[in-house]
């Protein structure tokens, strides 16, 4: 090999032992059971859930007002149309 594809060759394994060192880290963290995580405390999922139920009223709300927005769009230019035979 001569000397730029020694060097090229080089900083290619040095990116790659860059790249994955942190990958296979977390991976072997995950294998060993490190990275889990602790169970949410009650206080923390009740507030979840209030804050999940409180989305939900507000997305069926904006769906009814979406609703009646079209109903009301398309009686205006229903009524817009001509009358047939007119």
């Amino acid at each position: 090999m001569s000397g730029p594809e020694m060097i090229a060759a080089v900083v290619f394994f040095g990116g790659m032992f860059t790249i994955l060192r942190p990958v296979a880290g977390a991976v072997a963290k995950r294998i060993s059971g490190e990275a889990r995580r602790n169970e949410m405390e009650a206080g923390d999922r009740d507030e979840i859930l209030a804050e999940l139920q409180q989305m939900r009223q507000e997305m069926s709300e904006l769906a009814e007002r979406v609703d009646f927005t079209e109903r009301l769009l398309a009686r205006h230019q229903q009524d817009a149309l001509p009358k047939p035979g007119g």
